[in-house]
């Protein structure tokens, strides 16, 4: 009957509908409820100017190994429409002085790249590569596909093998001991702490030393989708209706309708009660889920504490510049590096490890840092995404969501930096400023406005540091995609592994649901603690 569903799902991001797919499958009948005129939270392609053919993704991009994702092979992402590239030249770095530092599909190509720029250091990044492997394969891998240990738990079971005791090992340190100790080159360094702060960890933190190795060693590389990352978001929608769920849109959860102890339901800014026979989950971030959608009698003062003392990323917030252009950027670097004219991602302004303290501290200041910024013209790859024979182009700029104290400050600057940025562009890439047919920026603040899920402007939805890891994650008593209240879930990107497209914490919080629920499925993984053992 409508209206009569055993589970509902508050918002609509890749996480949620790749939860609601799997409960579909398992014979449940899911709800999916979203604020937003469209599904897919980051996953968005917005045309610009209107009816132009042109597409920007103006979000999400740059999507590792998806298709290796088990969620994309279950739900079988293909049939339903989801087609991706992984361009070889994975990402390049070009230096101020023509140089290259690139990162290929290929690993032997990656280490002769960094051989240009010492020996020593592609020496040791094959020596970590191949020390790595398995233990990505063999812990990291299925470690992110499982709900997470409890941290004592972790430790004595990895304690039992050489590979968990390696790990145990490099985790101790933070990634800038790692590449501080074991590499030599500034811009190799640079490069490597780069690519780990793409995943938002804190380059001083303790306990993610292993990161970088694990980088090295990981045949993950980025990925787009053809036809933009909506197109992804349109295939789990199928997926959805294939499992038999349904997506409501431009539907707002006003509250978490508790009762006896227990989630029976939501009700939306409508005062339309939809009550859920087994289970509601929550794709929100916990500011959200703990304190503005459930009546304060339902929180103790502990877990609300908790929810209110919840980090974002400092250095997660971006500043994008999109371009419409006559033709792709032409990198200067290509007269003497004819393979950048296909590189996929594309780092400009970084040069030396050193530049990092530098841009920490203006972060920290809420200061305008020096630019270093990524990106990529999608059209080499894609023509569907500009119309014939044009392009589309975008970069990216970590930067302060409180610029100068305060987040509405990017209002007034938003124009002028999206120009610095093209300024900076035009250095590296001569042709790019005549080429602009049209352009518009987004800043961190209107990342907020449009996902508020990603409060601070912060893609992964939560640091990275302290009990937000692992186990814990958003924080102690929510961890492990359970709340203190018996039928609430959780299932977004403030739950382990973290944010970025992965789909991975709505695959984990099914496993969780479907387990209490006492239904067995066949594409769940065993328990990790055991697999672990076995090493």
């Amino acid at each position: 009957m409508p209206g009569d569903y055993d589970a509902i799902i508050l918002g609509a991001g890749h996480n949620a509908l790749i939860l609601a797919s799997y409960l579909g499958k398992a014979g449940l009948r899911t709800l999916v409820l979203e604020r937003a005129a469209v599904a897919g939270g980051g996953l968005a392609t917005l045309e610009y100017p209107p009816h132009s053919g042109f597409r920007h993704n103006v979000h999400a991009f740059f999507q590792r190994a998806i298709t290796a994702m088990p969620w994309y092979r279950d739900l079988e992402l293909d049939r339903h429409g989801a087609r991706y590239v992984e361009p070889e030249l994975n990402v390049a770095l070009l230096t101020r002085d023509g140089r290259a530092l690139e990162w290929w599909t290929d690993i032997d190509r990656t280490i002769d790249s960094v051989g240009h720029f010492s020996r020593r250091d592609a020496d040791t990044l094959r020596r970590w590569h191949d020390e790595f492997v398995p233990i990505v394969q063999n812990i990291l891998g299925p470690e992110n596909r499982s709900p997470p240990l409890p941290p004592a738990e972790r430790r004595n079971v990895l304690g039992r093998s050489a590979q968990g005791r390696r790990l145990l090992e490099v985790s101790a340190l933070s990634p800038l001991e790692f590449v501080q100790r074991e590499f030599e080159n500034p811009t190799v360094m640079a490069g490597l702490l780069f690519f780990n702060g793409l995943r938002e960890v804190d380059m001083r933190a303790r306990g993610f030393g292993h990161h970088i190795a694990a980088l090295i060693a990981s045949p993950a590389k980025a990925q787009m989708s053809r036809g933009g990352s909506a197109a992804v978001a349109r295939a789990l929608e199928s997926a959805v209706g294939d499992s038999g769920g349904a997506i409501r849109l431009m539907t707002e959860p006003a509250r978490i309708v508790v009762e006896g102890g227990r989630a029976i339901g939501v009700e939306t800014s409508e005062r339309e009660l939809i009550p859920a026979r087994l289970l509601v989950a929550s794709s929100l971030n916990p500011h959200q889920t703990f304190l503005e959608l459930l009546d304060p009698s339902a929180v103790p003062r502990e877990i609300a504490d908790r929810a209110r003392q919840f980090q974002y990323n400092l250095l997660a917030p971006l500043f994008a510049l999109h371009l419409c252009l006559h033709e792709p950027p032409r990198y200067l670097a290509t007269a003497s590096h004819p393979e950048l004219a296909q590189a996929f991602m594309t780092i400009v302004g970084l040069d030396h490890v050193d530049q990092f303290a530098d841009v920490i501290a203006h972060h920290e200041a809420g200061t305008m840092p020096p630019t270093v910024m990524w990106g990529a013209c999608p059209t080499l790859f894609d023509s569907t995404q500009a119309p014939a024979g044009k392009h589309s182009a975008f970069m990216w700029e970590k930067v302060p969501y409180r610029l100068e104290g305060n987040a509405a400050t990017w209002d007034a600057v938003r124009d002028t930096h999206g120009n610095a940025m093209l300024d900076v562009w035009q250095t590296y890439a001569p042709n790019v400023r005549d080429a602009v047919i049209a352009s518009f920026a987004r800043s961190p603040l209107d990342v907020e406005r449009s996902l508020p899920n990603m409060r601070e402007a912060d893609l992964l939805v939560g640091a990275f540091t302290g009990d937000q890891v692992g186990y814990h994650r958003p924080f102690p008593g929510a961890g492990g995609y359970r709340t203190h209240i018996p039928n609430l879930y959780l299932c977004g990107s403030s739950s382990h592994p973290g944010g970025n497209i992965t789909g991975l914490p709505g695959y984990n919080a099914a496993q969780v649901i479907l387990g209490e629920l006492g239904i067995q499925a066949e594409w769940m993984p065993g328990a990790i603690a055991p697999r672990l053992a076995e090493l």
